[in-house]
């Protein structure tokens, strides 16, 4: 369409040419996202319609064990004979009754508010009031709990429609003992994994969701339970993270966020090639006592981190061994500022980041290069390819192939790297630049660490957590999308 007649349009049809000419310039892996979520979430709506029909189709055309099954769950099992899953549906209904009645529903019915009753003193007496913290973690246990009552009635209705259509067929019905040994054969995946899913979900899933919603919430300092009571602030901790003017949260986010990319990309690729590097020279043919510099370089991963980082945080000092050697040898007239000044900190933990981290790389790529069929790097000679040309064209695709995911791993790990940063400079030089007590080496793991510690200010370090988890999902199925070994399962180019 030519402007002149863009220009004729009336005002709506302009609109919608404006709005067709955006999604033309939507990338189609966007879109084909989008379109995926819609047909998900429509999946999930018809599901939910399909057994709300089956539920009422089933109390319809159910008898009267059935009928009554839906109040009294494992009634109809029982009545069938099926004793052992009746006990069970019957004895979860009953806990779940006490537990609603006598702990769940009184923070359950307070979860909107987070509490409206605050602690008052009398005299020397403390009257306690509502506990906001508490109400919010069994506010979430107990929508769990309901949501797991609702399946187990759910199935408590499937049951009693199966045990009604077999009776009407002629089948006989599982027994007690059929029901036990099923635990044991066919179903011992669900034995087995019951624990470790009753634990991944207290210890993981719980404090995860706790986290998300305290996101939500004013839980600060000035709102410390029980003392005081925190509430439902919606969007406003993001809003304040992610503003911008003056030294304020949403400057120093991304000024650390920065720095956080800047130093897992630092600290990733320099320690892949670099130790790619000494594994090639170590195992290059006529270097002489390879097992003993490998040996020195596999020291360094021996020796715990935690002992090796403090002690060369302070060979960096100012007063530390490097800046008297080099004072003393006249190479320099006043100490060097390793964690005084911005630029030198964030150098000098990349730079020890290197001792760290080559080792580990250069056993990675020793295994790597020793598979590397030999003919390959023969038939290039023969061709006339040199030393850089051989690198470029056979050891580093073959690399970049087998360690991809090793790659994309190592920098999410980067990203969320607390022990280098932290034992070395504590997030140093502090500024009063930044806000929530960041420093210029602070990664955004370390200053959600300080800002929960020292400044006790949950909703803020939630929100960052939360936006890591973002950042760190993003990279990765962007990233893993792209890499050769998973484009190429079965190929190597």
């Amino acid at each position: 369409m030519t402007d002149l007649d863009y220009l004729k349009l009336s005002k709506p049809a302009k609109l919608g040419y404006r709005f067709l000419a955006f999604l033309k310039r939507i990338p189609m892996g966007i879109v084909e996202g989008i379109r995926k979520l819609f047909l998900t979430i429509w999946q999930v709506l018809c599901l939910l319609g399909r057994e709300i029909a089956d539920v009422v189709m089933t109390f319809v055309h159910g008898d009267w064990k059935t009928r009554i099954s839906f109040l009294v769950m494992g009634f109809g099992n029982c009545m069938r004979g099926q004793y052992f899953r009746g006990i069970l549906f019957f004895l979860f209904q009953t806990v779940f009754n006490l537990y609603m009645f006598n702990f769940g529903m009184p923070y359950l019915a307070k979860f909107a508010t987070l509490g409206d009753i605050p602690t008052t003193k009398k005299g020397r007496v403390t009257v306690y009031g509502d506990n906001s913290f508490f109400i919010l973690l069994y506010g979430i246990l107990t929508i769990f709990f309901v949501l797991a009552f609702i399946y187990t009635w759910r199935v408590n209705i499937k049951q009693n429609k199966l045990g009604q259509m077999y009776l009407k067929q002629g089948k006989k019905l599982d027994n007690a003992k059929h029901d036990l040994q099923a635990l044991v054969d066919e179903q011992f995946h669900k034995t087995l994994l019951a624990l470790p899913v009753l634990g991944i979900f207290t210890f993981t899933v719980l404090p995860i969701i706790f986290m998300i919603l305290v996101a939500f919430t004013n839980f600060d300092y000035e709102h410390q339970p029980p003392s005081k009571l925190f509430t439902w602030v919606g969007w406003e901790n993001f809003s304040t993270l992610l503003s911008s003017g003056g030294a304020n949260y949403g400057d120093t986010f991304r000024q650390v966020l920065f720095w956080t990319l800047m130093w897992a990309f630092f600290a990733t690729f320099l320690n892949y090639f670099l130790g790619m590097l000494v594994a090639i020279m170590i195992n290059k043919k006529g270097i002489r006592l390879k097992k003993m510099w490998r040996t020195i370089l596999v020291m360094t991963i021996a020796i715990p981190q935690f002992v090796s980082l403090l002690y060369v945080s302070k060979m960096f000092a100012a007063d530390g061994l490097i800046n008297g050697a080099l004072m003393r040898w006249g190479w320099i007239s006043s100490p060097i500022p390793f964690w005084t000044n911005a630029h030198w900190a964030r150098f000098t933990v990349i730079l020890i980041n290197l001792w760290i981290g080559i080792p580990y790389l250069m056993l990675i790529a020793t295994g790597i290069l020793m598979n590397i069929p030999a003919d390959l790097y023969e038939s290039a000679r023969m061709d006339g390819a040199n030393a850089f040309q051989m690198y470029m064209k056979i050891t580093l695709p073959y690399m970049l192939f087998v360690t991809g995911p090793y790659l994309l791993t190592s920098f999410i790990g980067n990203i969320n790297n607390f022990n280098v940063i932290f034992l070395l400079s504590q997030g140093k030089p502090l500024s009063m630049e930044l806000a929530g007590n960041a420093g210029y080496t602070d990664l955004l793991i370390t200053w959600l660490y300080k800002m929960t510690v020292s400044d006790t200010n949950y909703k803020i370090a939630a929100v960052i957590g939360i936006l890591v988890f973002i950042i760190t999902v993003i990279i990765n199925l962007v990233v893993y999308n792209l890499m050769p070994s998973v484009k190429n399962e079965e190929d190597f180019q």
